[in-house]
């Protein structure tokens, strides 16, 4: 990842929120968005830290290939899921997603209506 000097600080500190990251590539490039790090108090005043700014990801050439043809011809999300230090470097691990299909988004709203009506049900016993 390309990060700046207060990024490194607050991920030293544990200050990553990875829960509603979403990477996407523009231009053969792969960034992460949605990616929050909280700045420290202790931040010197004359940096601007923004939480919410795009990274980019460092990754080799036939990595963004396989990334550029997954999401491209088979239609699959890229998800960061974890990010961990190896040696000096900060990594960001990520993960190709297919999203549900029609017949498993049915089934999902038959038992979401399902409990919903149990609950009516158990609220009018009352």
């Amino acid at each position: 990842m390309e990060l700046q000097g207060w990024e490194i600080k607050s991920i030293r500190q544990g200050k990553v929120n990875l829960s509603d990251s979403h990477v996407f590539i523009k231009e053969g490039e792969a960034f992460v968005t949605n990616c929050k790090i909280q700045p420290l108090e202790s931040a010197s005043s004359h940096v601007i830290c923004d939480p919410n700014r795009t990274k980019k990801l460092l990754l080799h050439k036939r990595e963004l290939d396989k990334l550029i043809g997954s999401v491209e011809r088979q239609s699959y999300t890229i998800t960061a899921t974890a990010m961990y230090w190896k040696k000096c470097w900060v990594k960001l691990e990520i993960y190709l997603a297919k999203g549900k299909q029609s017949h498993d988004k049915r089934d999902t709203i038959k038992d979401r209506d399902w409990e919903r009506q149990k609950s009516r049900v158990m609220k009018n016993a009352r």
